[in-house]
């Protein structure tokens, strides 16, 4: 297929560190669009602030790069006025799940037609590493120096509270990505697609991996697929039931 067509290749290569896996997750997003006819005449990209936030601003379609925190009620009002429009979110765990959490709470709750990917890489990684809404409890950053103490913001149970789409999957299982990434673009209603990925810079060295290899390879061995679940486990990911 013809990614160029998908992308602003004037802006190429991207500001992205090496081995950064944002350049998974929007693979994965074109290579859906390209399936199911998305493109720049009928698909609009919003994102907020952060490494991942950038990433709507890569893409060939009409994008909105919107305030900290602020993708989802941005999203929700262009589908709301143009509900002939495919509406894509692609941002980070900081964004969407912390300064952002409200909305996600709420945009599950209206069932609004939007779709979301969460880049999850667990660390606010463009800020330098403090953390983050998802990172998990007991890991050391710069702003918990003993480890974390705060319980990792439950986003599955958020968005399933309400009854809305929720998948999850790594950019270490790079089909089964676009599996989870497809069956939300084709959900009618709110969805939701859990990306886990890895921040080489101000992350994963400091947990100990020299590469973005390093961390791909732990999330093989670390996730397990459970497609159809009711719910999933830490370590699981998949497409959860409705």
């Amino acid at each position: 297929m013809d990614y160029d067509r998908y992308l602003r290749t004037d802006r190429l290569p991207t500001s992205w560190c090496a081995g950064c896996g944002n350049g998974t997750v929007m693979r994965a997003v074109i290579e859906v669009c390209d399936k199911l006819g998305w493109n720049e005449r009928n698909t609009v990209a919003v994102s907020g602030i952060g490494c991942s936030g950038r990433t709507a601003g890569y893409f060939a379609f009409d994008s909105v790069h919107g305030p900290h925190g602020r993708a989802l009620p941005i999203a929700e009002g262009i589908r709301m006025n143009r509900p002939d429009l495919n509406v894509i979110v692609v941002s980070g765990d900081g964004d969407l799940c912390g300064i952002g959490g409200n909305h996600l709470v709420h945009a599950s709750r209206r069932d609004t037609v939007v779709k979301v990917i969460l880049v999850d890489n667990e660390i606010y990684g463009m800020t330098g590493g403090q953390t983050a809404p998802t990172t998990p409890q007991g890991v050391k950053t710069i702003t918990a120096p003993n480890g974390v103490w705060e319980r990792p913001f439950n986003v599955q149970g958020i968005v399933k509270a309400h009854g809305s789409f929720y998948a999850r999957s790594t950019t270490w299982h790079v089909r089964h990505l676009v599996k989870c990434v497809e069956a939300a673009f084709t959900h009618d209603g709110f969805a939701f697609v859990d990306a886990k990925s890895q921040c080489t810079s101000n992350y994963g060295r400091r947990l100990g991996f020299r590469t973005g290899y390093d961390m791909l390879m732990n999330f093989k061995e670390k996730y397990k697929i459970k497609d159809g679940a009711e719910w999933l486990a830490e370590h699981e990911i998949g497409v959860t039931a409705l």
